[in-house]
């Protein structure tokens, strides 16, 4: 993460949008919501102005951030973010700290790994063949990649990203490499371009932390997944209070870092939504690239990458039909 004046434009953290009107459901008021939720001590809460300030400077980081090819960003590698110098494998050295594996990698098409997020949550998803997925701030589209391999033909990948740069990137990646199982929809992710209970899985790589909202992120999420369906999710949450100087830095917030919030706030913020079995696993080795994201602020001292999971049950009947059958 750069942690240069805002005004330099650094390129920053991953968040999403879209265009494609197939699909569409209600709008996501029918859930109740809520004035803009911002991290506690953030004085930009409720403030719907710097939310959508917010979404902005995010959407203008990623734009450089996918104009350079991944060179140059946050929650990914550059000299100024990450402290590593460039190399033509920064992105692959990137993601296999990440916990991609090189195998997984060589999977990728041209230009879709951009050396961006805080994890692989793929490797927590257990996907299965015919399974419908959507993938939150997608990028250019890596973990929508791999999850089409794991679902295979009769299965299908949504991507969901709000910068439109980030969204021609992946669609020309999927051409390239004769995707057709897969696509990428602008939109944000507090007002998913999918229909109610559409999809069983939901990943999403170091985007939550972004939002300004949350709460209505983990609503839509709720909306959009079918009953059974499942959460699995990589993001940076907050083991501390953050100082209030970080939370209104927006270098820090595009850079996955001020953005974050504490895990049990995410756990009262999913449970409020309507999920179960909700797990989130903080993951202390993280703290040896987070240290990279902002070099001599101690931000490894307040916040690691953690998986997080969850479940929308299935309704009563439902689950007592599935019994018998």
């Amino acid at each position: 993460m750069s942690v240069t004046p805002p005004a330099t434009k650094t390129p920053a953290a991953r968040y999403r949008l879209h265009s494609n009107q197939d699909d569409l459901g209600p709008d996501g008021g029918m859930h109740g919501v809520q004035p803009g939720d911002l991290p506690v001590g953030d004085s930009r809460a409720r403030d719907p102005v710097a939310a959508d300030e917010i979404r902005r400077q995010v959407r203008a980081d990623y734009t450089l951030v996918v104009q350079a090819g991944g060179s140059s960003g946050c929650c990914g590698p550059s000299p100024s973010c990450c402290g590593e110098a460039p190399t033509v494998s920064i992105q692959t050295l990137s993601s296999l700290r990440l916990g991609y594996s090189q195998a997984e990698l060589d999977l990728m098409p041209e230009g879709a790994n951009l050396g961006l997020g805080c994890g692989n949550p793929g490797a927590i998803a257990a996907l299965q063949p015919g399974e419908v997925v959507a993938d939150l701030g997608a990028g250019a589209g890596i973990d929508a990649f791999l999850a089409a391999r794991a679902v295979g033909p009769t299965g299908r990948v949504i991507g969901v990203d709000m910068t439109p740069e980030m969204v021609s990137t992946a669609r020309r990646n999927a051409a390239a490499s004769g995707f057709d199982n897969v696509e990428f929809r602008l939109g944000e992710i507090e007002h998913l371009p999918l229909g109610d209970a559409t999809v069983d899985v939901i990943l999403s790589n170091c985007v939550i932390n972004l939002s300004p909202d949350k709460p209505q992120v983990f609503r839509e999420a709720f909306r959009i997944l079918r009953p059974g369906g499942r959460l699995a999710l990589s993001d940076v949450v907050a083991t501390a209070d953050l100082p209030t100087e970080w939370r209104d830095d927006p270098v820090l917030h595009s850079g996955c870092m001020a953005g974050a919030a504490k895990i049990e706030d995410l756990e009262a913020m999913l449970a409020a939504a309507g999920f179960s079995q909700i797990a989130i696993q903080p993951k202390d080795q993280s703290k040896e690239f987070i240290r990279d994201w902002a070099p001599g602020r101690g931000v490894e001292e307040y916040l690691v990458s953690a998986t997080i999971e969850a479940v929308k049950h299935m309704a009563k009947d439902q689950s007592s039909l599935n019994t018998a059958e």
